[in-house]
């Protein structure tokens, strides 16, 4: 355990969140996501998980040490659903929610077609997995950077 860091990180989460650059994306899936498949041909080559907890739980994990990419480009995208894809399941509600809050302002996810999300996944520094079971629980976060303090 450690001070002021949240216990759903795990020591190879934070690794991998550590390890990331500006500009290079994680995927956050749901457990019926292709999740090791899709794990291998990234970056990291390996798949991550944050088990047992939602997709939204995970979010807020994940923004509590990695800062979103500006607000001049989209930095979170979420999977749309076959058919639908203006309609916003309570999964991705909840995570933009989750979003909204931490960090303190409206930061609209943007959509991503099903079989597009999967190749854009293919290209992320890393997959980590959650315990979410409904669908469409997958979304696509890009990093963004940490200003230097005022001197």
């Amino acid at each position: 355990m450690l001070k002021n860091i949240d216990p759903a990180l795990n020591a190879d989460v934070l690794y991998a969140l550590r390890s990331m650059g500006h500009g290079d994306t994680l995927v956050l899936t749901d457990t019926n996501f292709p999740s090791d498949a899709i794990a291998r041909q990234t970056a990291l080559g390996r798949l991550l998980r944050i088990d047992n907890v939602s997709a939204a739980r995970a979010i807020k994990a994940i923004l509590s040490v990695l800062p979103l990419d500006t607000p001049l480009q989209p930095s979170v995208g979420r999977m749309e659903i076959m058919g639908a894809p203006g309609e916003i399941p309570g999964v991705q509600g909840e995570v933009q929610a989750e979003i909204d809050k931490m960090e303190g302002k409206s930061t609209p996810m943007y959509g991503i077609e099903r079989f597009a999300f999967y190749e854009q996944a293919k290209k992320a520094y890393c997959v980590i997995t959650t315990g979410e079971t409904r669908f469409y629980g997958c979304f696509l976060l890009t990093k963004g950077v940490i200003p230097p303090e005022a001197m």
